[in-house]
């Protein structure tokens, strides 16, 4: 199952605290103070890692608690440090904190990690404040609490490629038509309910990876339809592909819906490349074909790819053009 929101209460062990301990030999009557330091708390960690594609084990569990330290002992003995957890969630992951939504962690980057909340300081044991003036101090010092924090964890999927289109404009089937990537596929709007991500094998050494997501309707960006809890995942595509039905009545309309869905979710989403096409070439007849030829559609005022998944027309011509766009933006 994709899950790609979680609410987590991450809690750091507390320091442990000093001990009051004096030294007690023989021919020693009046040893001097020898307690120990307190451990540190343990902290939270949390790592991101390139296999993980879900955040599922967090809807099971919701509490991290680190290890508290080790009271410090005596002869000088300290306290052992708590144990740190490791948090292991997907790449692309971002930590929130839950009251303010403010990002505090993206974590982008293969095995980044980063300290979620820090384990208390133990404390001073009372060997720690002989002075001249007070040879036997009686007192320590206590150990610090850990850190704690409740966030959200929020995963944004990375991918070279974004498909973006109306639910049943073929994007499913393009995906597992050029890739390994099985999403379920009918003829009915909304089949897909979660994004699924593919990896394409281009000539015969490269590749790269495309998502797509569940269709957008008008109103997304209002939150109608499925495709606005997901548009998160296509932040971070390098370009994205716009999918619309080559039996569509008016294709400059249907882009510019799309377009202004993307807008108001994010200006940042459209200032990246944009590729169109018109899927479902087979259901197209010559004349058809014939006017769409001549066709130029979206802000560049190109001709679109066209293709059909279900006869593999055009394909090899749109995954030569999605290649040679990421070549030029990885450029630029």
């Amino acid at each position: 199952m994709f899950i790609d929101y979680a609410v987590i209460d991450v809690t750091a062990g507390n320091g442990g605290d000093g001990a009051v301990a004096f030294r007690r030999e023989k021919f020693v009557p009046k040893g001097g103070p020898a307690g120990g330091n307190g451990g540190r708390g343990g902290s939270v960690i949390i790592e991101a890692h390139h296999n993980l594609n879900t955040l599922l084990d967090f809807r099971y569990k919701k509490k991290y608690n680190a290890e508290n330290g080790e009271a410090g002992g005596s002869s000088l003995k300290d306290g052992k440090s708590g144990k740190d957890i490791i948090i292991k969630v997907p790449l692309g992951t971002v930590v929130k904190d839950f009251k303010t939504n403010q990002v505090l962690f993206d974590l982008n980057e293969e095995t980044k990690t980063v300290v979620l909340v820090k384990g208390g300081k133990g404390g001073k044991g009372n060997s720690n404040f002989a002075t001249a003036t007070n040879q036997t101090p009686r007192y320590a010092e206590d150990g610090k609490p850990g850190e704690y924090k409740k966030v959200i964890l929020e995963l944004k999927l990375i991918a070279d490629v974004g498909l973006v289109g109306f639910p049943n404009a073929g994007k499913s089937t393009l995906i597992s038509t050029i890739s390994a990537a099985r999403p379920k596929i009918a003829n009915y709007p909304f089949t897909t309910l979660e994004p699924n991500l593919g990896i394409v094998k281009y000539r015969e050494y490269d590749s790269f990876t495309v998502a797509d997501i569940p269709g957008i309707i008008e109103g997304a960006h209002k939150g109608k339809g499925l495709g606005y809890k997901f548009l998160r995942h296509i932040e971070r595509t390098k370009i994205m592909l716009f999918l619309i039905d080559i039996t569509s009545e008016d294709y400059e309309k249907d882009y510019e819906i799309l377009h202004g869905e993307l807008k108001n979710y994010s200006a940042k989403l459209i200032e990246k490349k944009i590729l169109v096409s018109l899927s479902k070439a087979d259901l197209a007849d010559d004349e058809k074909m014939k006017e769409i030829s001549e066709l130029k559609i979206g802000k560049d005022k190109k001709i679109p790819v066209v293709f059909s998944s279900v006869t593999n027309y055009g394909i090899q011509e749109m995954l030569d053009t999605l290649w040679n766009t990421l070549k030029d933006s990885s450029t630029t």
